[in-house]
């Protein structure tokens, strides 16, 4: 079946007896062209269906307007939150972005990176999967200068910038309102990986133990893959002990609630026998009673960070050659699962 002919501004042109610079940059919305003969312009484009040719366009500005955005989950509340943030920026920018899911696997996360480049991104906004041990499939957009910058989940190298939130402090923040609660046996729940993320968590919830000389005990540490799933697990395994945690401090939000509830149905009082801090300050954490105290993760910003510092780079900024690490403050929020009077 023949395609019908494509509307060019040669036929508007012809139709409305006008030359093609008029044409043209009526359709810019020049003010060159006046009002009466802009609208005559765009009323016939649009009758007649002309649509912009965006890939001759490009051509002529090696530019697609266009951020690839990898990310390992989206059913996660930050995730949606930091995409949310990145449109309001790159929409009032002119800039699309293009969203690829990892599903926490290294394959796939190379496979959108190659599908990224090869869709000629402008420039690429990464949070990396469990999964990703090295960053080999990045090398292209290095060697091809297009701007990468890793968020939340980042991994040390030199050659891109890394947004984060200062998870160790957020950590040890995190502990120390448990000790000051009175808490002496805290267990900690967090992710089997080596991502920077929950390692950064770990050493600070280490340090604050550390600090206030109060033992580490081995046997409390629960590593999984912090799913509402595992939370029951990890609660259940809680209960068949003979010395039970008084606290526990969940590296996100859905383990800790899911934990939160399954230790209240077996009769654990919250916070009187067993203390809960979550993080990430997810929507949840205000639906479950009590109310859980969590780290407010601010991913909303964190998008508009990385978008902003993406563009800057595009527009010819020298700002991310200068700074490789940016981190983000964080806020600890005191709620009733784990005050103690």
């Amino acid at each position: 079946m023949d395609h019908e002919k494509e509307i060019t501004i040669y036929d508007l042109a012809e139709n409305l007896n006008l030359s093609i610079a008029t044409i043209s940059r009526a359709l810019k919305d020049d003010p060159v062209v006046n009002a009466k003969t802009k609208k005559i312009i765009t009323d016939l484009a649009q009758k007649m269906g002309y649509r912009t040719n965006h890939f001759a366009k490009n051509l002529r500005t090696r530019r697609t307007n266009t951020i690839g955005v990898i990310i390992p989950r989206l059913n996660s509340h930050f995730m949606s939150t930091a995409i949310s943030g990145m449109e309001s920026v790159a929409n009032k920018a002119g800039y699309n972005l293009i969203i690829s899911q990892s599903a926490e696997s290294y394959e796939k996360e190379v496979n959108s990176a190659r599908i990224m480049f090869n869709n000629r991104v402008d420039g690429l906004l990464v949070s990396l999967a469990y999964e990703t041990q090295n960053l080999d499939h990045f090398k292209p957009f290095k060697e091809k200068k297009i701007p990468l910058i890793f968020f939340d989940r980042t991994e040390e190298q030199p050659a891109f910038i890394s947004i984060l939130l200062d998870n160790k402090k957020a950590g040890y923040d995190a502990t120390v309102h448990l000790i000051q609660q009175g808490c002496r046996r805290i267990a900690h729940i967090t992710a089997d990986t080596t991502r920077n993320v929950y390692i950064d968590r770990m050493q600070g919830f280490e340090e604050a133990l550390n600090e206030y000389q109060i033992p580490l005990y081995e046997n409390l540490i629960f590593k999984g893959n912090l799913s509402i799933e595992f939370g029951k697990e990890t609660a259940n395994q809680i209960l068949t002990l003979h010395d039970k945690p008084d606290s526990i401090f969940v590296a996100n939000d859905s383990c800790a609630v899911s934990c939160l509830l399954q230790l209240k149905q077996a009769g654990i009082r919250i916070p009187e026998d067993i203390a809960m801090v979550g993080f990430n300050n997810d929507p949840v954490s205000i639906v479950v009673e009590p109310n859980l105290t969590t780290i407010n993760y601010p991913g909303y910003e964190m998008g508009e960070l990385a978008v902003m510092q993406l563009i800057s780079h595009l527009n010819g900024s020298q700002l991310m050659q200068k700074t490789k690490i940016i981190l983000l403050d964080h806020e600890l929020l005191v709620r009733n699962s784990s005050v103690r009077s």
